[in-house]
This record gives C-alpha cells, sequence and structure tokens, in this order.
C-alpha cells in the first residue's frame, strides 16, 4: 500500500506548489490517502476582510475516546531564485540519499511520516480511541483563516480533543533530540517618527525624524526586558527593518519607520509587554524634547500589529511522556525539552487541549535546498508509530 510509503506520500506533497496561502492540490492528495483509512473529511474555507480566503482541512476516524489530534500545515514560504537550487524545489528528488524540496522538512515531511505511521498502525490492528488530522495552508502566512479558525470551526461541531502532536521540524542537529513543550510570544509593532522635510542645506526650516528614531531605538534597546524564566530564555526584542520614502540625498525625509518583534517568555503577556515598550519610549522621548529646549518636538506613534502569540508551557504528563518515550524507544536518546525558536499553531492548539510538537531536524527550513535524509523519514515514522500505539494503550 502506496500511503505507508513515505516517500511516496511526501514526493507527491512536494510536487504540489502550495505557497501560502494555495493548498495547490496537496489537501486533494491527503483527501484520497484519508478516506483509504476510513477518515472522514471537511474541507473548509475561511475568510476575513482584507485576507485571502484559505482552504483547510480536517479529518476524523473513531467517535470514542481517547481523542488525539495530529497539527500541520501543507503551505510553504516560497522558494526564492530557484535557479540558486541544486534541484528543482518543487520535484522531490531524491540524490544520494537525500530527499529534496520545499517543504520537505517543513512541514510536508511531518504530514506524510504521521500518515504513514497511521497507515501502518491501522494495518496491524484497530485503533481504540478517536484520530484527526487539523492541517491548514495558512501557517506560513498572516494565520488568520487556518488553524485558530478551524479550531473554532470543530469544536462548533462537537469536537474535543485529549492531545495533539504538532508536527514541525523541532530537532537540531539530530533526530530525536528535541520535543517542544511550550513556545515563546511574538509581538511586533512599527515604529514611526513624525518629521518635516525640507531641503538638507536648511534643516532649521525642516525637522529630521531619523535621529529621533535612533534615539528612540537606543532607549528602547539600553536594557534587557528579563533575564529569562525556570522554563525559557530571556526576551529579545529585534529591528527588522528601518526605511522612509525618501529616494534623494539632499531632502530631509518627512517620516521614518523601524519595524520590530519581540519574542517574550512567561514574565508578560502581550499587554503587559505593549506598556513597557510604549514606557521605555515616553521616557526617552522626554528626555529628546527637554535636551532640544522644546524647540522640536519628538511626534511618534507606534501600531501593533494584530494576533499576537501567547507564552505557553504543556505540563500534562501524558503526551509528553508518550512521545519521549516513543523517541528513546526507537534511536535510544533522551530528547531535550526546549521552548524556543519561532512560533507555530500550537499556540492556538493549547486554549483546546495539551500540545507537544516532534518533528524532523530543523537545519534546512526555510533555506535554499531544503532537505531530508530518507531514512530520518522512517525512523521518524517509527517513533510517530509507537507513539500512537503508546498513547492509546495507556
Amino acid at each position: 500500500m502506496q500511503y505507508t510509503d513515505p516517500v511516496f506520500l511526501l514526493q507527491q506533497l512536494l510536487r504540489c506548489r502550495s505557497v501560502t496561502p494555495d493548498e495547490s492540490g496537496s489537501f486533494s492528495f491527503l483527501q484520497e490517502c484519508a478516506e483509504k483509512m476510513n477518515f472522514m473529511v471537511k474541507r473548509p474555507v475561511f475568510h476575513d476582510y482584507g485576507t485571502a480566503d484559505v482552504e483547510n482541512f480536517y479529518a476524523k476516524c473513531g467517535n470514542t475516546g481517547p481523542h488525539l489530534m495530529f497539527a500541520g500545515h501543507t503551505d510553504v514560504v516560497p522558494p526564492g531564485d530557484e535557479t540558486c537550487w541544486k534541484y528543482p524545489p518543487f520535484a522531490g528528488d531524491i540524490v544520494d540519499g537525500i530527499l529534496y524540496g520545499r517543504g520537505a522538512v517543513d512541514m510536508k515531511g511531518g504530514i506524510a511520516c504521521f500518515f504513514a505511521a497511521l497507515a501502518r498502525t491501522i494495518q496491524k490492528k484497530p485503533i481504540k480511541g478517536t484520530v484527526s488530522l487539523l492541517i491548514t495552508s495558512d501557517e506560513e502566512g498572516p494565520a488568520i483563516n487556518g488553524t485558530a479558525k478551524l479550531l473554532q470551526w470543530a469544536t462548533d461541531r462537537g469536537e474535543k480533543w485529549d492531545a495533539a502532536l504538532v508536527g514541525e521540524p523541532t530537532c537540531s542537529e539530530s533526530l530525536g533530540d528535541t520535543i517542544k513543550i511550550g513556545r515563546r510570544g511574538s509581538l511586533s509593532g512599527i515604529l514611526t517618527v513624525h518629521g518635516r522635510q525640507g531641503h538638507v542645506a536648511y534643516p532649521h526650516l525642516a525637522n529630521n525624524p531619523l535621529p529621533g528614531i535612533i534615539t528612540l531605538l537606543g532607549g528602547l534597546l539600553s536594557k534587557p526586558f528579563d533575564n529569562g524564566s525556570d522554563n525559557f530564555q530571556p526576551s529579545n526584542l529585534e529591528l527588522t527593518n528601518i526605511e522612509t520614502t525618501n529616494q534623494a540625498c539632499n531632502v530631509i525625509p518627512a517620516e521614518v519607520k523601524a519595524n520590530f518583534n519581540i519574542r517574550f517568555n512567561d514574565r508578560w503577556s502581550a499587554e503587559t509587554l505593549k506598556a513597557e515598550i510604549e514606557q521605555r519610549l515616553n521616557k526617552t522621548a522626554k528626555t529628546i524634547s527637554s535636551s532640544n529646549g522644546d524647540k522640536l518636538s519628538l511626534n511618534y506613534t507606534i501600531a501593533w500589529m494584530p494576533n499576537p502569540a501567547s507564552v505557553f508551557l504543556t505540563h500534562d504528563r501524558q503526551i509528553i511522556n508518550a512521545i519521549s518515550g516513543a523517541i528513546t524507544k526507537i534511536v535510544d536518546n533522551k530528547p531535550r525539552f526546549s521552548t524556543s525558536g519561532g512560533t507555530s499553531d500550537a499556540r492556538f492548539i493549547k486554549d483546546y487541549c495539551p500540545v507537544v510538537e516532534f518533528g524532523l531536524v530543523g537545519k534546512t527550513m526555510h533555506k535554499t535546498d531544503e532537505c531530508v535524509p530518507v531514512d530520518d523519514l522512517e525512523m521518524l515514522i517509527a517513533i510517530y508509530q509507537h507513539f500512537i500505539e503508546q498513547f492509546f494503550a495507556g
């Protein structure tokens, strides 16, 4: 049966050019696979003002407890300049035991392995419980019409889950070295300093916003937000862009914008962090105005991006022990529990049930020549299969 073969499954998924938010045929292929295993499949489309419509995938098999959710996404980031790839990003070529393609590890590989693990498990004996597959094509995008709405849609239809596994590429060096049991929060903002445009030779007739934003950012970054906590590394703010619309060397710009993102730990919420950032900016702005004698006051605004990700930590021992025990059984390695890295759709799932993340090695995710060793696929299937068996056994 081809649906137990991870190479076949992954190659078919990689050949779908599913750059977010397009599913590009990946859901039709997954539906074919799921229905062969007696899953009932629904593919709701969600909408929101100012965003693209997004199709999602929900499949379910069984009606008794316990209920395990496997979650993931088939959408991928753009491949960039395809001429820079050794092998085409949407071909699924295998060279020297390595399978290449955009999404190979993030995270079509995880989906292929979970499907294959399910198929192999069901071949051995029926699962005594319920499995659902919750897959979106909006994880790499704004994440507005994807998992968050799919979870609510399923809940409105009576769905309840006991635990969830997200197949993101969690491992750093070798398969089995890391499980994600939580994630930092994520908050993004745009700081704009408003000035007055003018000729560089007549600065007294203008108000240059660039020195102002440099000083404001200095005040924002002048001291750490915290020193970390028991389970999380220190919160970290990174500047991601500074720009003006000015293209001339002899013109003082009218305004300048700075984009930033902060990954924060459990010492903060999005709201307390916003308050801290605004307080730092206000304090610095007063210092600037005082030094100028209020001659040229600093005029700035801050806009917060919607849907900040909240920090979370999973404490449920059943699912943590099930996946860590499966890893130890298959690769003879005790995995590290981690909360590092970026965000994932686990930030939405944690509001519905305990959730952990485990998948392939993420070294090549989002890079040119993203790839996965074929041997890692078979190893991940064995881990997932043992995890499934242990979860429903206990």
